[in-house]
């Protein structure tokens, strides 16, 4: 392994057919020898968190919908959010950026934002992740079905979850933009 793409966006290039990683952005949470652990960021679900979480904590009623985090363990629920005051949930994925499981971060994280009026702190709920054993990713890297961006806590968050997709390959194809490889009239040059 060459380098270490924890907080980066995997961006399923164009070729990637895989129904499970179709056109999606993958924040990955952990990346070393053992293998790789992210969440697809762009599949919202209709199923509504306060729903989701009905029977376990009292919260009240929001439009916030679970997020299709991957294949693996869809029964999970995982929380990334960017309350610092709660930081000690989980590690941070990126600065300001924090990836947590326990009950307390749930309620403490969801409740303050569905309690507060200006949403002063952000929030995604995912059921399952996405992962990849010793060696799997950087095999479909090296095959060309993940293009590498680095990661972001706006787009983690963004308004239009369906857009990610496409904003993103624009700003990977604008920072690695190559010259043409074939010239009408190279005499033009």
């Amino acid at each position: 392994m060459t380098e270490r793409l924890q907080g980066r966006f995997l961006i399923a290039a164009k070729r990637l057919r895989d129904e499970n990683f179709y056109k999606t952005v993958v924040l990955l949470l952990d990346h070393g020898e053992q293998g790789a652990m992210g969440l697809v960021i762009n599949r919202p679900s209709s199923i509504k968190v306060s729903h989701a979480l009905a029977g376990h904590f009292d919260l009240p009623e929001t439009d916030d919908v679970i997020f299709g985090g991957g294949p693996v363990e869809p029964s999970a629920l995982v929380i990334l959010h960017d309350d610092s005051t709660f930081a000690a949930s989980g590690p941070a994925v990126l600065p300001g950026l924090f990836v947590g499981g326990s009950p307390d971060a749930f309620e403490q994280v969801i409740g303050e934002a569905a309690a507060s009026d200006n949403l002063k702190h952000s929030f995604r709920v995912f059921s399952g992740y996405s992962g990849w054993g010793a060696d799997q990713l950087e095999g479909e890297i090296a095959r060309g079905d993940w293009l590498i961006y680095p990661a972001c806590r706006e787009l983690v968050f963004h308004d239009d979850p369906y857009a990610i997709h496409e904003v993103l390959l624009q700003k990977f194809y604008a920072a690695n933009h190559l010259l043409a490889h074939r010239v009408k009239d190279p005499s033009a040059n």
